[in-house]
């Protein structure tokens, strides 16, 4: 077997904010994950990591209520030193149990982080890979684009999409965000299937 290029040396839990004054006050870059409920972020934040139950899975949408940051290091091959970065979890869009104040909450404090970081390399937006974007899928990727964010749609649950299909479904996500030209990274956290793909583009980021 191939050695693997990116190698995660560590991940912890750090902490959990709804404001600016608690992010975490160390100056290190961000890549941020997000998605609609039950899309799968906690599991591939773990399949990621490969350390276990880093971020809590739940099978009831909508239970991530603060923003999460991790501690991640990487190994790259040729480097000495290890490359720290934050993992940025933060809670799912769209899901319509939840009550409309409470949903309003949580859009201020994850719009004012998404528009006030100076720190965040790039946004994982993590896209069901059985099934066309949803309307708030689009909204979001469109948003985050015009504030000038850098988006890399992934994926999820590609395992549970036949071979047969997968290229139909990533040309549909394709299609249905109208950007033509942009990159869809496949990511299955039952086999880890892309992970070593998403560990070469954050790396790339950090070294930049």
């Amino acid at each position: 077997m191939m050695a693997e290029r990116v190698t995660v040396t560590r991940g912890v839990y750090l902490v959990s904010a709804v404001r600016r004054d608690q992010y975490p006050a160390e100056e290190k870059p961000e890549i941020v994950f997000l998605g609609r409920s039950n899309v799968g972020k906690s599991s591939l934040i773990n399949s990621l990591t490969r350390v276990h139950n880093l971020a809590r899975v739940s099978s009831q949408p909508g239970k991530t209520q603060t923003i999460n940051f991790y501690e991640v290091s990487l190994k790259i091959a040729g480097e000495e030193a290890r490359r720290d970065f934050y993992l940025v979890d933060l809670p799912g869009y769209g899901y319509a149990k939840i009550g409309k104040g409470q949903r309003a909450i949580w859009q201020k404090f994850i719009r004012e982080y998404l528009l006030s970081s100076p720190r965040i390399s790039f946004v994982c937006q993590l896209i069901d890979a059985r099934r066309a974007p949803m309307p708030s899928d689009i909204e979001m990727f469109h948003w985050l684009v015009e504030n000038g964010l850098a988006v890399l749609p992934v994926a999820t649950k590609i395992d549970k999409v036949k071979k047969t299909a997968r290229a139909k479904n990533i040309a549909a996500i394709r299609e249905a965000l109208a950007v033509p030209e942009i990159d869809i990274l496949p990511y299955s956290s039952v086999k880890n299937e892309g992970r070593s793909d998403l560990l070469d583009v954050i790396a790339a980021a950090l070294v930049k």
